[in-house]
């Protein structure tokens, strides 16, 4: 399975197992995901550039970054986890590792706003992290 489909496939369950009442269980996986991480222009114009998040937006974030340390561990077999550290106001860090290996980090100073263009941005970005990650564990493993 190619690092994109697989990220996507684990990105699904992660969102499909938080689903405790089955409200999306008649969506499809991409219409799921995009409502989730999919903003247009237009739609980013109407959310404001100062304003508080929420926590289902930190989960959502946090979701995708489970997703890649999942993935990981699926390709690898070695655990990876998310640690992620997000104020009221969207500012904050996650990190992805492994061992004691950084496999990828991203800072957010307006994590509110925090959305794709498309799903296939999503979908390319997902695969640049997981990739990113074999490469960077390959490299520092002892």
């Amino acid at each position: 399975m190619e690092a994109k489909e697989l990220f996507l496939k684990t990105l699904v369950g992660q969102i499909r197992a938080l689903d405790q009442f089955g409200t999306w269980v008649n969506k499809s996986d991409d219409d799921l995901v995009k409502e989730k991480y999919v903003r247009t222009k237009e739609e980013l114009k109407e959310i404001p550039i100062i304003a508080d998040i929420d926590e289902m937006q930190i989960k959502d974030i946090r979701l995708i970054y489970q997703a890649v340390a999942l993935a990981f561990e699926k390709i690898t077999g070695i655990m990876a986890s998310v640690v992620m550290e997000m104020s009221h106001e969207g500012f904050g860090r996650v990190v992805v590792f492994a061992n004691d290996i950084v496999l990828c980090e991203k800072y957010f100073k307006d994590a509110h706003r925090f959305s794709f263009r498309t799903y296939e941005k999503l979908e390319d970005e997902g695969e640049k992290y997981l990739l990113k990650a074999q490469e960077k564990y390959k490299q520092y493993k002892s």
